[in-house]
């Protein structure tokens, strides 16, 4: 079959995790006479901070049919329950997001209304109480399916930390395996049609050329299509999120070990993560170049490490924000080449995913239409600003006056839409999701709880319930929640009697 005959030909600028991913997802495509084809270089390194996931993590895995237990052996991985936040709201302050329900809602009334109210009667605990993922994240514990103790419970949602360059590999022995073509080559330009404005090949070093029908941008921050050629332009978010550069590296493990959770520590100019894998444990900090000198934030970093670091810090320099089109002509931009939101969240490989179903949804045969771009596009925007949105809490809603960096996040303007779910809650518990909102009520709810923020009036229908049967129905809860703990084996026993990777 020559080039021609194939009904669509894809083209990946880019490997790493993202354009791995987007060859995995295709590759079932090449049993329908479309040509998946992924350009990269071995001399040209991958970013690969994305290290820590969310559960949707397990629904892309699963629609590949990977073995999870094989995916961790491969990737070094470990299971997370969630993210603990140290230091935000202010010095001293720990709380965790954890996947999964805090409490349960009572008829169509939510939780956080019966907690408000048992919290000024005094009867109430922390939210931790009464939340599996984080109980269980504290006591090191972890499991997978059915719970064992309760029917009223679902399994506990969880997520990965995993090495992303590892990752990128596993994904791309499916997509090989699966008829993906890989190319070998350094892409140095890119030859635009004439009449559409619509790339039409990319050329390589060597001198071949590789053409195509669609084209997906995964060149990283470059953005060698959807920018260097297209000019697409980008949308500057770095008046609510002012970091700007971060510092990666790897260390030893320290006492800790294996917990099953990620940690985002918060430091004078940004913040520090932390992600602990089988071989190693992933770290670095995220911070504001306006606020602290490239040198002492490499000190600051190394002096809070684990163990001995096993690198030298490796720099990354960024702005955030996103690209005005994510679907300009026929490319379409996927991970950091779409744009870039940090790591708080641990959102970075699921952005690439949703853009993946979206694109499986509308995928054209043949030429695309404008109505399928601009739909795409909408979602994408919608998606990347209540991620935003999600992110700005985090730094707006804080009494820190310790530093500069902090006093500016805690006074700056947000976007109204930021301004309006905080002054709902604060008013009276109310909490509201946007379309294309990634982040569920529990979400917004344990953040800003997390960072000092507790209704000041809950609602009406919690107040019809006695003071001894609220207290009763806390304490129930939280003996089940502790029992269903108790019986859970150790995460790093799951790990070595289930998943251990060769290397570690």
């Amino acid at each position: 079959m020559s080039d021609r005959d194939f009904h669509t030909r894809i083209t990946i600028v880019g490997g790493g995790t993202a354009g791995w991913m987007a060859a995995a997802v295709l590759a079932p495509l090449t049993q329908d006479g479309y040509r998946i084809c992924l350009v990269e270089s071995d001399e040209i390194g991958t970013v690969g901070v994305g290290e820590a996931t969310i559960p949707q993590i397990n629904l892309f895995n699963q629609a590949l049919g990977i073995d999870e237990d094989e995916f961790l052996r491969a990737t070094g991985g470990t299971f997370k329950l969630g993210i603990e936040f140290v230091d935000w709201g202010r010095i001293g302050d720990r709380y965790m997001h954890a996947f999964g329900d805090v409490g349960r809602d009572i008829g169509i009334v939510p939780f956080q209304h019966y907690w408000t109210r048992a919290r000024k009667l005094g009867v109430g605990k922390d939210l931790r109480a009464y939340a599996l993922n984080e109980l269980a994240a504290r006591a090191g514990k972890m499991q997978r399916g059915k719970l064992r103790t309760t029917d009223k419970l679902p399994p506990m949602p969880y997520a990965f930390h995993f090495d992303a360059g590892l990752y990128a590999a596993f994904l791309r022995h499916i997509a090989e395996a699966r008829g993906v073509i890989r190319i070998e080559g350094k892409i140095v330009s890119a030859e635009l049609e004439g009449e559409s404005g619509n790339v039409g090949s990319v050329s390589l070093d060597d001198g071949r050329s590789i053409e195509g029908d669609l084209f997906l941008d995964c060149s990283g921050f470059r953005g060698l299509l959807i920018e260097g050629q297209l000019k697409t332009g980008f949308e500057d978010w770095s008046r609510w999120l002012p970091c700007d550069r971060a510092l990666a590296a790897p260390s030893s493990h320290g006492a800790e070990g294996l917990i099953p959770y990620t940690r985002a520590t918060a430091r004078p100019a940004g913040w520090q993560w932390r992600i602990p894998l089988q071989h190693r444990v992933g770290n670095g900090y995220v911070y504001a170049s306006a606020f602290t000198s490239d040198a002492h934030a490499e000190q600051l970093l190394l002096a809070n490490l684990d163990g001995a670091p096993q690198a030298d810090p490796r720099p990354l320099s960024f702005t955030a924000g996103r690209r005005r089109k994510f679907w300009n002509r026929n490319v379409i931009a996927l991970g950091l080449a779409s744009g870039f939101l940090e790591p708080l969240e641990s959102t970075s490989i699921h952005l690439v995913q949703s853009s993946l179903q979206r694109l499986l949804e509308l995928l054209p045969r043949g030429t695309e239409s404008d109505v399928e771009r601009a739909e795409f596009n909408r979602q994408t925007a919608a998606e990347y600003e209540r991620v935003r949105d999600f992110l700005i809490l985090h730094y707006k809603l804080t009494e820190r006056d310790d530093s500069e960096f902090w006093r500016a996040c805690r006074d700056m303007a947000v976007p109204d839409a930021v301004q309006h779910k905080v002054d709902l809650f604060r008013g009276a518990g109310h909490i509201v999701r946007d379309e294309q909102d990634l982040f569920a009520e529990v979400a917004w709810l344990q953040v800003m709880v997390g960072q000092g923020i507790v209704p000041e009036r809950n609602h009406p229908m919690a107040d019809s319930v006695s003071e001894a049967d609220l207290q009763s129905y806390l304490d129930t809860w939280e003996a089940l929640l502790s029992r269903e703990v108790r019986q859970m084996p150790a995460h790093q026993d799951i790990i070595a009697q289930r998943c251990a990777a060769v290397a570690a």
